[in-house]
């Protein structure tokens, strides 16, 4: 007689907001962002510095010697220090756009989405590095403070997340709290157009401000709504309904 075998006890759901942080990394890196490294986040600069240099060496080789990204010496810190002046002065959509000039040497640093057919352009656009990063570690003065999540483009910084997962009694109004309340508008990564967004993030809805001011920080809602637009809480708790929200603010690299 063969022994019954008893059924085995299903795997507890993690319902923390670290498994919503890697449902989201997971959905972005299956859809082409690669993942970032917060060890490679240069905070004096405000960069992923091996995110940046990967991307010019595939695109503009002469320049990764020209400015000596691999090494840490003057000449890589007086171009890293141009780049982020030119972000402070025009703003990451404008550098992104157009680049920037450093002594006799033009710099891309985006390349854009091409018109259908141009296959010079596509494989331009196709060297972009689209990376997510977990944890990331932002302060200069206090460097234990961390976001949960942060969005580059070929090393630059476009948009931070804060996350909160509603079954832990923490909703997307905690998210906005604590922009609010814990992160520091005086922060260069919070400047006004440093980066293009900051997104508060639960499982059900995403809100975004544009600018950090402290308490007065304005946040809008960013839904892109749940089966044809109606509203996004639902009682349904799936992983589709879960990334759902996210990929309404990030698109597929």
């Amino acid at each position: 007689m063969i022994p019954r075998k008893e059924p085995s006890a299903p795997m507890p759901t993690d319902t923390s907001e670290k498994a919503l942080e890697t449902i989201i990394v997971n959905s972005l890196t299956s859809g082409g962002w690669l993942a970032g490294s917060p060890q490679a986040y240069e905070r004096e600069y405000q960069v992923d510095l091996v995110q940046l240099t990967a991307f010019l060496e595939a695109t503009q080789p002469g320049l990764v010697d020209a400015f000596d990204l691999h090494n840490a010496s003057p000449t890589r810190h007086k171009f890293l220090s141009r780049l982020q002046g030119e972000i402070t002065k025009r703003g990451i959509v404008d550098v992104l756009r157009n680049g920037i000039n450093h002594g006799p040497h033009s710099v891309d640093l985006f390349y854009g989405t091409p018109t259908p057919g141009n296959t010079a352009a596509e494989e331009r656009y196709a060297q972009n590095r689209f990376t997510v990063t977990r944890q990331l570690r932002y302060s200069n003065n206090e460097t234990a403070l961390a976001l949960d999540l942060g969005l580059f483009v070929n090393g630059l910084p476009i948009a931070t997340l804060e996350l909160k997962n509603s079954l832990t009694k923490q909703t997307v109004g905690d998210a906005i709290e604590q922009y609010k309340r814990d992160r520091d508008p005086r922060e260069r990564l919070f400047e006004l157009g440093r980066c293009i967004a900051h997104f508060a993030v639960d499982d059900s809805e995403v809100y975004f401000c544009t600018q950090l001011a402290g308490k007065a920080s304005w946040f809008l809602p960013f839904n892109r709504g749940w089966n044809q637009g109606e509203a996004t809480r639902q009682t349904r708790m799936d992983s589709r309904r879960l990334t759902s929200g996210k990929r309404c603010c990030i698109p597929r690299a």
